[in-house]
């Protein structure tokens, strides 16, 4: 049986990986500044993680959500403290699509409406509604296009105003800061006025920190930036460190109803020992703090080279935009220079390393950039 060929690769092959660097099956050491699309939050074999997880699947690895978990609620208790949401609810699943699926199938059973506006150059995920809030007519389906959703620009809050002044809407998505869209960021009034906006028509407001939550903003959540507290916050990549898991923190004032909302695997025993171990490493470590001030070094010595055309994001989300097209420069930096990137688009650069990286190796991820410019 051959794979189904969705992916254009590299020809290299990671067998190993330790803090914020990689190994091919030849031995070459990268420097990994994507840590697999922001989901390398503390490092690669990080001790502690390697060690949680192995304890638990030697001891139970999974049992069905028809009986308690109590990892479920020392997962909840523990990021409710940490995120300063401890009076939020919290359903565990297994990805950042399935998140934002529950996000919105949550906020429609909230108020019975089925309109959603969501960002232009939006991406909330590859799945049914998910993808259909996903501004990327490439990527949906026939199926999965059924007129749901408005696009509107980010940062202009008027259109949306506009928008839920109609009265049908049923939730607003945006993201903490737009990873696939170029690691554009929300402005704080932007989100404040949209927060608003959404209470007078009673709209839910659904904040996707898939890519930019978990600290790798600085904070907790990017949208803590503009000091709001949005009615559902989706989250994944970063929260299991690599083993696959997504969560939806949900507001106070949606009430559970059996049946409503459900998961096989999600929150199973594996899982939750991998989010519990992410959790003691960020405190123990300080990753939140240490991306704020690794990544404002970045973007500060970023912003200071004149061949690139801007320099966007917060923390180690960090955007690169040049005037041409960057497919040459991320192969050089990846085969010649032995540094992992991402991109966005044609033109921009993505930089998403574990938040574990250390002011040294920043220092030495733009030594080797610069060679190339």
């Amino acid at each position: 049986m051959k794979l189904f060929d969705v992916y254009p690769l590299f020809d290299i092959n990671i067998v190993k990986g330790k803090g914020c660097h990689v190994w091919d099956e030849q031995g070459t050491e990268y420097l990994d500044l994507y840590g697999g699309h922001a989901v390398i939050s503390i490092g690669h074999a990080h001790p502690h993680y390697v060690e949680m997880i192995s304890n638990q699947v030697a001891q139970l690895g999974f049992y069905s959500n028809s009986v308690i978990n109590k990892l479920q609620q020392e997962v909840a208790d523990r990021l409710g403290k940490i995120s300063g949401y401890d009076d939020y609810q919290l359903f565990l699943i297994n990805s950042g699509a399935e998140a934002n699926e529950n996000a919105l199938k949550l906020a429609s059973f909230y108020n019975g409406r089925k309109r959603v506006l969501s960002c232009k150059k939006a991406f909330h995920g590859r799945t049914s509604l998910a993808v259909e809030a996903t501004d990327n007519p490439k990527i949906i389906a026939p199926i999965n296009d059924n007129g749901h959703v408005t696009y509107l620009p980010i940062n202009d809050l008027e259109a949306y105003k506009a928008e839920l002044a109609k009265g049908d809407v049923c939730a607003v998505i945006v993201e903490g800061i737009q990873g696939v869209g170029g690691i554009q960021v929300p402005e704080p009034a932007f989100l404040q006025g949209l927060s608003k906006a959404c209470e007078e028509v009673d709209a839910v407001l659904i904040l996707d920190e898939i890519q930019s939550g978990y600290g790798r903003s600085g904070k907790f959540f990017a949208h803590q930036y503009a000091d709001i507290r949005p009615d559902i916050i989706t989250v994944a990549k970063g929260i299991g460190n690599g083993f696959p898991m997504g969560g939806v923190l949900i507001s106070p004032k949606f009430q559970p109803v059996y049946g409503q909302l459900g998961t096989t695997f999600g929150g199973n025993h594996l899982a939750c020992a991998a989010a519990i171990a992410v959790l003691d490493v960020m405190k123990a470590e300080n990753l939140v703090d240490n991306a704020a001030q690794v990544g404002a070094h970045l973007l500060a010595e970023l912003k200071k080279l004149p061949q690139i055309k801007e320099v966007r994001g917060k923390g180690l989300m960090i955007g690169m935009e040049f005037e041409e097209p960057i497919k040459e420069l991320r192969r050089r930096l990846l085969f010649e220079q032995h540094v992992f990137t991402g991109v966005s688009g044609t033109n921009v650069i993505r930089l998403l390393p574990p938040l574990c990286l250390t002011m040294e190796e920043a220092d030495e991820f733009l030594t080797r950039f610069k060679k190339l410019l």
